[in-house]
């Protein structure tokens, strides 16, 4: 973990409990202060928007099924979305264009996403945790960034969950639209069949023009500061 405030009493994470179908996520990473967690989701598709959350709980939260969005079921994820967005003190959802992705590349516009859903929130927070390892600066606060964090705090996963499932239910909307391309199933992700479409159907206003989207070379990734 990277931490750019030393001062700072911080809690390490304690391991999961084996076989008890609960997760032992901690509900903060500073000691004293409003913390805002942050994660993205859909930074490796072809098409559509990249999607980020920023959620403050409250101090003492406790929800046993908040996990890594990506270890529970589809059903599971919308039910602890409600519980989110009902117990959070403020969350809220940036979004960044495929447009905007392949004019800033898709590491700054999860980044950008991140600082516009902290925009919107209606309580400032007083430090943020980020799940990986790259973040920019915002505003003043301090910023800790913490790879799988959102195996390990219950901020980060709640925002990795309402990440998940508002991108979810765009790539929905746009597979009506657009449904040779498998979007409902795929949700933009660069599976076999999505590729084919490609092939076969071209591309649409939602694809992200700087990624190799047939898949015939490294992806067209520029992680830049």
């Amino acid at each position: 973990m990277k931490e750019n405030r030393d001062s700072v009493k911080v809690n390490t994470p304690l391991p999961h409990r084996e076989g008890s179908g609960e997760s032992l996520l901690l509900p903060h990473y500073y000691d004293g202060l409003i913390e805002a967690g942050c994660d993205e989701a859909g930074r490796g598709c072809l098409a559509g928007s990249v999607y980020a959350a920023a959620v403050i709980l409250p101090d003492g939260y406790e929800n046993p099924l908040l996990n890594d969005s990506k270890q529970l079921t589809e059903k599971r994820r919308y039910e602890l979305r409600e519980q989110i967005e009902r117990d959070a003190v403020a969350w809220a959802v940036g979004i960044v264009t495929p447009e905007e992705i392949d004019k800033i590349n898709i590491l700054n516009a999860s980044i950008l996403a991140m600082h516009r859903a902290l925009d919107q929130l209606k309580v400032r927070p007083e430090a943020i945790i980020v799940d990986g390892n790259r973040f920019k600066k915002y505003q003043d606060l301090p910023h800790t960034t913490i790879v799988k964090g959102d195996g390990k705090y219950m901020a980060i996963a709640a925002a990795s969950i309402l990440a998940k499932t508002y991108r979810d239910d765009y790539m929905n909307q746009l597979a009506k639209e657009y449904p040779q391309y498998d979007w409902q199933k795929n949700k933009g992700y660069p599976t076999k069949a999505h590729r084919e479409a490609i092939r076969q159907y071209g591309t649409t206003p939602y694809h992200r023009m700087s990624y190799n989207l047939l898949g015939d070379g490294q992806l067209s990734l520029q992680f830049e500061d």
